[in-house]
């Protein structure tokens, strides 16, 4: 059987949401095993539906060597040091070092302005050596990084599913979905205090307390005016 260099890609899902985890998956295929999973049609996992998604994500699985999923939950990500795109790094090279599988070659997608400068800072702290391609839109530009992308998202979304069963709809968890907005009001109003699944230092966080005290404030003057 013949085998070739071992390829990685790597990539996150929920980087920018207030409510649940953000998912980083490192992914690694045979080099000869690559024209399976373009077959697949894998591409970035925006472009596909949740159906088309869950099919995948056992699929890749199937043919991939190797893979490592960390899930890092809202209070990990408050507390981080650093600003996002370090916390980014660190748990990029987390999960490439935990492969059983070292890649040869590892494909990023890259979350600085600077592409390159994410590869070299991923570089730096890997246990291995490999050869780093970092490009911004690499999940819509190279198959194993496509992967990464889909089982991240796949693995966020289960995890959104979950938390929708505790707490009811919460929408997407990203501060532009008003289904979530109005999840964090409603919370908020109900409890004087947000749940332990947001992340407490963004900013959509502020504004909602801030709107749902004005609201509180609003609600006892016309209640005294009555």
């Amino acid at each position: 059987m013949k085998v070739g260099r071992k390829i990685a890609g790597i990539d996150e899902a929920g980087r920018g949401p207030v409510i649940g985890p953000m998912v980083i998956a490192a992914v690694v295929f045979d080099e000869v095993n690559l024209p399976k999973l373009e077959a697949l049609g894998v591409r970035d996992s925006k472009k596909l539906t949740p159906k088309r998604r869950e099919k995948l994500f056992n699929e890749i699985l199937k043919i991939a060597d190797d893979y490592v999923i960390l899930e890092l939950s809202p209070e990990e990500i408050d507390s981080r040091e650093g600003t996002l795109n370090e916390f980014e790094v660190n748990n990029f090279v987390k999960a490439l070092n935990s492969l059983k599988v070292k890649p040869d070659v590892i494909y990023i997608d890259a979350a600085d302005v600077k592409e390159e400068r994410f590869g070299e800072e991923i570089g730096k702290l890997l246990n291995f050596k490999a050869g780093i391609i970092a490009e911004h839109k690499a999940d819509d530009k190279f198959p194993p990084v496509s992967a990464a992308s889909i089982v991240a998202k796949v693995t966020r979304d289960r995890a959104i599913e979950r938390l929708k069963e505790e707490y009811g709809e919460i929408g997407s968890g990203y501060p532009s979905d008003p289904r979530t907005r109005e999840f964090l009001m409603s919370y908020y109003k109900k409890h004087g205090e947000f749940p332990p699944i947001v992340r407490r230092t963004w900013k959509t966080l502020k504004k909602i307390k801030r709107a749902g005290q004005l609201s509180i404030e609003e609600f006892l003057k016309e209640k005294r005016k009555n």
